[in-house]
């Protein structure tokens, strides 16, 4: 326990009703936790991100309890009503449609002023879909960044990818699937071709995960007639990248040197920008394997 735990804890009082920050499935009902359950039948008051949404998830476990709605358009406007029926002893649990609240979603703000206003603010921990996608990416988790949903507007949304493009640990997006198609396109223009793991309706039905190169990802999805399904998109960070890429290219330089289509600094410049990698990198690589070449084409002469 931290030597401060106890000193925190004064501030709390049992007159207060307790704030319980639930989470939910994002796909599969039998994901829920058994304490979820418990405080979800027990709480004096359900504040939910959709209460339709909510409803029958707890219909499904035959739970009865009143519920309030809490979502991003209403939640300044809430919040305060929410602060004082939990001073006044309510027990309040906040969901969201799926996941863990606050955690790209709404909570954040009736978290913040539970604290101020010293309300015990207690974490029932269950499904968060960056940490299912990252458990099953197969990239680097020892240390990640999580953005959750790139900005809307495309200007900030491409200066946001051009401070991200030197980050060297895994990244992880949650996206529509109505903009996922626009959205790899901009991170290759930025980033340049990245590998990638994009994970779909996780946990539900129809789950799915493509891994490879974000032009493949996106060859994949742009071959089907509709995307459905929030996706979580995974990428490798920039100095992984480019240790994964250096396999890869030296086969497409090798194959673009036995075409002698182009020469040596165009066929790098083109390969670089696929790839990601710098043309000066490239470039070395083009010129040793042709050295390579040559030197085979001597010998069997």
């Amino acid at each position: 326990m931290p030597s401060n735990s106890h000193i925190d804890d004064t501030k709390y009082t049992d007159k207060m009703g307790n704030l319980y920050v639930v989470a939910t499935p994002i796909g599969n009902r039998d994901d829920i936790t058994a304490r979820a359950l418990n405080i979800l039948g027990h709480v004096d008051l359900v504040a939910a991100e959709d209460t339709r949404h909510t409803g029958r998830l707890l219909a499904h476990y035959n739970i009865k309890c009143r519920m309030i709605s809490c979502h991003e358009h209403n939640e300044s406007e809430r919040t305060p009503d929410l602060i004082n029926r939990l001073k006044a002893g309510s027990s309040v649990a906040l969901v969201s449609n799926a996941g863990t609240p606050s955690v790209s979603d709404p909570g954040y703000r009736l978290v913040k002023e539970a604290i101020a206003n010293s309300i015990r603010v207690i974490p029932i921990p269950g499904v968060s879909a960056v940490i299912a996608a990252l458990s099953v990416s197969g990239l680097p988790t020892d240390s990640f960044v999580f953005i959750g949903f790139p900005a809307k507007k495309k200007a900030k949304r491409l200066k946001q990818l051009q401070v991200l493009a030197g980050e060297s640990r895994t990244m992880v997006f949650y996206e529509s699937p109505r903009r996922i198609l626009t959205f790899l396109k901009e991170i290759i223009i930025v980033m340049g071709d990245r590998y990638g793991v994009l994970s779909r309706e996780m946990t539900k039905l129809h789950e799915e995960f493509i891994r490879g190169f974000l032009s493949e990802i996106l060859s994949s999805l742009n071959a089907r007639a509709v995307i459905k399904g929030e996706c979580t998109l995974l990428l490798t960070g920039c100095e992984e990248n480019k240790e994964v890429s250096i396999n890869i290219v030296r086969t497409e330089i090798s194959k673009a040197l036995e075409k002698k289509q182009s020469k040596l600094s165009e066929l790098s410049k083109i390969i670089a920008q696929k790839y990601g990698l710098p043309k000066n990198k490239v470039y070395d690589e083009a010129l040793k394997l042709r050295r390579k070449m040559q030197g085979q084409n001597h010998n069997s002469n």
